[in-house]
């Protein structure tokens, strides 16, 4: 089932405004997945990206689909053949760190919704010009951080983006204040020494306290 640029921005949209944070995941372990996929949920992050750089994390992505309340997709997809194993993983969104033709051709026909990379002007307008509204902004604090999107803004008011990349709990607030931000993507509320030993109460902890970023 087919799906439009403008179609897929809209359901990034709605994943991205359902937290402040999208937790950004690289998961060694398949046995980690459904307990950290619980912890992150119950932490008030449902929305998970599981980043496609281990060899485990096709399979965190089918285990992490049975969780309920969790919505899992895939991180760096770099190719159509990684949109194909998204999808056949269970994955309910993509996410690239930048954008080709290729890679949104088949996200566009197989139906898997994109949350394409950008990290200029001109690349955010080339992907507006496609009908993506919703990107990502990568990476963040090397591409300039909050003043570098705020600027972006100005002229292209019309794009939301998830920064990610450098983004922490001491700098999110400060792309959260921004109009042009649906959310940030981190990778701090699931450190690997957490992970590694399995401390699923401390990850729990940590969504909790992202879950609240830029309330008022």
């Amino acid at each position: 089932m087919s799906i439009t640029p403008q179609d897929a921005s809209i359901a990034a949209e709605k994943l991205c405004r359902t937290a402040p944070v999208i937790p950004v995941l690289t998961v060694e372990d398949v046995a980690h997945a459904a307990p950290l996929a619980k912890a992150l949920v119950a932490g008030g992050l449902p929305v998970l990206e599981v980043t496609l750089r281990t060899p485990a994390a096709l399979d965190v992505i089918r285990e992490m689909s049975g969780v309920e309340g969790g919505i899992p997709g895939a991180g760096t997809i770099l190719s159509p053949a990684d949109v194909e194993a998204a999808l056949e993983a269970g994955a309910k969104f993509g996410v690239s760190p930048g954008a080709t033709d290729r890679i949104l051709d088949a996200a566009e026909e197989m139906g898997l919704p994109m949350l394409p990379g950008a990290a200029t002007a001109s690349e955010a307008m080339a992907l507006l010009e496609r009908g993506y509204t919703t990107q990502k902004f990568f990476p963040a604090e090397v591409a300039g951080g909050a003043k570098a999107l705020k600027a972006i803004g100005a002229p292209i008011p019309q794009i939301l983006f998830c920064p990610t990349g450098g983004v922490t709990p001491s700098n999110a607030a400060d792309y959260l204040s921004l109009a042009n931000i649906a959310c940030v993507g981190g990778s701090w509320v699931a450190p690997a020494d957490k992970l590694a030993s399995g401390d699923w109460a401390g990850i729990e902890a940590l969504a909790r306290e992202a879950s609240m970023l830029g309330a008022s």
